[in-house]
């Protein structure tokens, strides 16, 4: 299946699991309702941008929008195949984002990521229903990290821990590609955890 598809798919499959209506999902993400329509009739290819802001709005992480029906299937592999691993491209940016993980429900994701020299991407990620943490382990390459109003460089070799609930925006300021591995980990909202 297209990865287009699978993502259309996926979002209508939440929305839809969730009982809301298009305005519903519109109101909750901030994308509008026709849109989204675009996105589940597979007539638009949506930004990272977009994703995030749909993904936030339906309370899961960007990743699990590219899982496929064998994710939810009763006997998933515990072996995600490269050349079955979901492969995303951003039109805006041009950044290739790879789900690793296998299909088995799991709190844990990996996303293997090749950003292009020079691109940049903000998402406007905000509270979840979830707790959302994320790892970036830099393979190759210089990324710009903010998250909030902190500011990373980092190289290969750097890991930076983040929890997604603050505008982040990644950067490339090289003329070279930059890849990285991404880990998040959803854990459900306890309110008291949450900063003030």
């Amino acid at each position: 299946m297209d990865v287009n598809t699978r993502i259309s798919r996926r979002v209508k499959e939440l929305r839809e699991a969730r009982g809301w209506s298009l305005d519903a999902l519109a109101e909750r993400s901030g994308v509008s309702r026709s849109n989204i329509s675009l996105i589940e009739r597979g007539q638009s290819s949506p930004t990272a941008t977009v994703l995030d802001k749909l993904s936030a709005g339906l309370g899961v992480t960007l990743a699990s929008l590219f899982e496929g029906a064998t994710a939810r299937s009763a006997d998933p592999s515990p072996v995600a195949r490269v050349v079955d691993q979901p492969l995303w491209a951003d039109p805006d940016s041009g950044y290739l984002r790879r789900n690793v993980s296998p299909p088995l429900p799991s709190p844990l994701q990996l996303v293997d990521v090749v950003f292009p020299a020079g691109q940049r991407v903000a998402y406007e990620t905000g509270a979840r229903e979830a707790e959302v943490h994320q790892q970036v382990w830099m393979i190759d390459g210089v990324m710009e990290v903010s998250v909030g109003e902190a500011h990373w460089r980092l190289a290969a070799g750097d890991c930076l821990a983040m929890r997604l609930d603050r505008p982040i925006v990644y950067r490339n300021p090289t003329q070279r590609d930059a890849r990285y591995l991404v880990a998040l980990v959803t854990l459900p909202f306890i309110p008291d955890r949450r900063p003030a």
